[in-house]
């Protein structure tokens, strides 16, 4: 019997490791049962730890690609990742404009997990005001909510509030991630504004070295569960326990000089 699986699409950088960006995604989207359609927004060479370049494509061939794909496949989710310069943002900003009615999910990325720019000064302008708003969610982590609200986040207290301020400025429902905030439970709560309430999403704290695209990873998993016909707090909550199932079950490879990590996109006990 010929099975039909809903298509998502992702718009993204491609990862030479292939641990985040659209490789991630790509993977992701397999893991939950959805097929994966792509759009590449940049070529980067990274491996854990260090990118030693980055190559944009053009407008036009972005175009091309979203277009196409849209045109041959029934799509139900889409997602952006690493979008790289203002000309690229513009161009997603046209598509979504063009298909209100796919689910967008934007990781705003702005730095890579090593440290590089991904997406210059004028790309976060037009992000800001003319892609956010398009946005079913967006999911920032701590400087990349710091960065769209353009002031600190250091307290409990600031953290819980960002997501409801970050939704009045933009438009759009939040997932902020607390990967990147301090703290020594055994949890790491994520803390959201979705449907108009403040909502909690919590998973296990794990200390895993050199493991990048973790952002990718969750934002994919929640597209594909977009995708699938799941609400959003549910979509949020499954792609929660995916990553963390994915973190505590994550690949190592020994090697001279030490070993290498990466996330396991395909985790045992998570449907």
């Amino acid at each position: 019997m010929r099975f039909s699986p809903p298509i998502a699409l992702t718009i993204a950088g491609s990862d030479s490791s292939a641990g985040a960006g659209m490789q991630a995604d790509l993977k992701t989207f397999a893991a939950h049962g959805v097929y994966g359609v792509c759009a590449v927004t940049a070529i980067v060479a990274e491996v854990p730890g260090a990118v030693t370049r980055i190559e944009a494509v053009e407008p036009t061939l972005l175009n091309a690609q979203l277009h196409g794909v849209a045109h041959a496949f029934p799509l139900s989710a889409m997602k952006t990742g690493m979008l790289a310069n203002e000309a690229l943002v513009a161009a997603v900003i046209d598509f979504a404009k063009a298909h209100p009615a796919l689910p967008l999910v934007v990781d705003p990325v702005i730095r890579a997990g090593a440290g590089a720019p991904l997406l210059d000064d004028a790309g976060m302008a037009r992000m800001k005001a003319g892609l956010l708003p398009l946005a079913r969610l967006i999911t920032p982590n701590l400087p990349e909510a710091e960065s769209l609200l353009g002031s600190p986040i250091r307290s409990e207290d600031d953290f819980a509030a960002a997501p409801r301020q970050l939704h009045e400025r933009y438009g759009c429902d939040v997932l902020l991630k607390a990967g990147h905030f301090a703290s020594t439970r055994d949890t790491i709560t994520d803390h959201a504004w979705i449907a108009g309430e403040a909502r909690l999403f919590s998973r296990p704290r794990l200390v895993v070295p050199d493991v990048h695209g973790t952002g990718c990873t969750l934002s994919a998993a929640i597209t594909a569960r977009l995708a699938r016909g799941e609400t959003l707090v549910a979509a949020v909550d499954g792609a929660t326990r995916y990553l963390a199932a994915a973190l505590a079950q994550h690949h190592r490879w020994d090697r001279p000089g030490g070993g290498i990590e990466a996330l396991n996109a395909f985790p045992d006990g998570v449907e």
